[in-house]
């Protein structure tokens, strides 16, 4: 435990001394002086009975500055909402940045978000309803409506007059956006702009014009792409027509990243690695439908071995070598999908050649193929005495990584062009498809020898 995480359990512990005292004024002092992450955290190791101290002790304003930063599973964010008082929670959520609040009531069903919302503030609420009817995974799904807007023919200091005014309910006010009468987007000026020039001099000299946006449709990996080659801080969301609907702010781009990233990483171990549940038999029943799937995979590649039985028996040499030819081509090809995996979800794809992708796939596979097999024809040849068996399983290991290459790039690669996730295709998966392909080109190859170790 480095030296934050033991801050944090100190403070936890000392807060729940206060709560446990029912030491109200000195539990409001120190808990909102931490850090919304630090308060996060408090709260998370609080048991149930204490946090419903904290409900009576904090403003529901307060509190939503905190749940602004909890990243909880579904199942504990409708169990703390639903510890609270509905109309708390209607003001929590209300008080909370609009893309935030819709964040946690997209884990509800529809009865309760209709519940908060009927008990929300109308203005509050619209805003929040208006943002719920963006599909997932969308700018529109995560862009917030609070930020600050001029028009270009004012002057510096009526827009830093307004920027004061919005500021409080702003998420960010490093950029501001300049439209025109019809809420089109002309142009953005920096908070550093409006500070360094004079009070007299017009936005419209000062803004820069054309600025980079994102459509409302745009899926969210398009807009991390635009905030990451940009290095912005903030990207403003338009629609078809270029009305100024929203922003989105570098933080839910981050979230976004590591949403990905985990996504990804589920995908290729085949599953869930944000499993958070001690229950052991929740936690199986999560494992094992892909686990049953490649049982069934993975019988294939039993069932083909025993079609090579009589040729096994003949030459009983020839089955010490099978696990050591799969497992290289099911790394091989493992390999191979996470680096296909990690190039669809970097490179845009006006400038991804696919074609080329593949090809360079085949020529590493060749590559790795070719040294991995000269060296185990080596060590073969002088451990067993026989440099054709030799032969055979340097052959073999050749052709399997080539082949395992080309399926943990292909796959993926065809899996996106038919809009699936590229990174469900798993690396268990791809590992069981290469089990049987090396097994069925192996015993091929060994078949055209035969006669050079029958009896060994």
């Amino acid at each position: 435990m480095n030296e934050a995480q033991l801050e944090i359990e100190e403070r936890l512990e000392r807060m729940k001394e206060l709560l446990n005292a029912e030491n109200m004024p000195d539990f409001r002092d120190e808990f909102l002086a931490l850090h919304s992450y630090e308060q996060g955290q408090v709260y998370l190791g609080l048991t149930k009975e204490e946090r419903q101290k904290t409900y009576h002790y904090l403003s529901p304003n307060e509190l939503g500055d905190m749940f602004e930063v909890i990243e909880e599973d579904e199942e504990s964010v409708e169990e703390y909402l639903r510890e609270m008082n509905p109309n708390y929670a209607a003001d929590m959520l209300g008080a909370m940045y609009a893309d935030n609040a819709v964040d946690i009531l997209k884990q509800l069903n529809k009865h309760q978000v209709k519940v908060y919302l009927d008990l929300m503030p109308e203005e509050n609420a619209s805003e929040i309803k208006e943002l719920l009817h963006y599909e997932d995974e969308t700018a529109g799904s995560i862009m917030t409506t609070e930020f600050v807007s001029i028009v270009a023919n004012q002057t510096v200091r009526s827009a830093m007059a307004i920027l004061k005014s919005k500021a409080p309910e702003a998420e960010t006010i490093y950029y501001i956006y300049v439209v025109d009468s019809e809420e089109v987007l002309v142009g953005v000026i920096s908070l550093r702009d409006l500070i360094i020039n004079e009070d007299d001099q017009l936005i419209a000299d000062l803004m820069s014009e054309h600025p980079v946006a994102v459509k409302v449709t745009d899926d969210q990996n398009d807009v991390a792409k635009t905030i990451r080659d940009y290095d912005f801080l903030a990207v403003p969301v338009v629609d078809e027509v270029d009305h100024l609907l929203g922003i989105i702010t570098v933080d839910d781009i981050i979230d976004v990243i590591d949403d990905e990233a985990t996504s990804d990483y589920s995908g290729l171990a085949g599953v869930d690695v944000e499993e958070t549940t001690e229950n052991p038999f929740i936690a199986a029943s999560k494992r094992l439908p892909w686990l049953i799937t490649l049982l069934f995979l993975g019988m294939s590649t039993a069932s083909l071995i025993s079609r090579y039985e009589v040729m096994v028996s003949d030459a009983s040499i020839l089955a010490v070598f099978i696990s050591l030819i799969t497992g290289t081509a099911g790394n091989a090809g493992t390999q191979s999908l996470a680096v296909a995996v990690r190039k669809l979800a970097t490179q845009d794809d006006s400038n991804t050649n696919f074609g080329k992708m593949i090809f360079s796939e085949i020529m590493t596979g060749l590559v790795t193929g070719l040294v991995t097999g000269i060296t185990i024809f080596v060590v073969v040849g002088i451990w067993k005495h026989n440099f054709i068996l030799g032969f055979v399983i340097g052959m073999a290991m050749l052709c399997a990584i080539t082949v395992a290459n080309l399926a943990g790039s292909l796959i993926p690669i065809l899996m996106d062009r038919l809009g699936f996730d590229p990174a469900v295709a798993s690396g268990p998966f791809i590992t069981t498809l290469s089990d049987l392909t090396s097994v069925l080109i192996y015993f091929n190859i060994a078949a055209l020898f035969m006669s050079y170790f029958v009896g060994q």
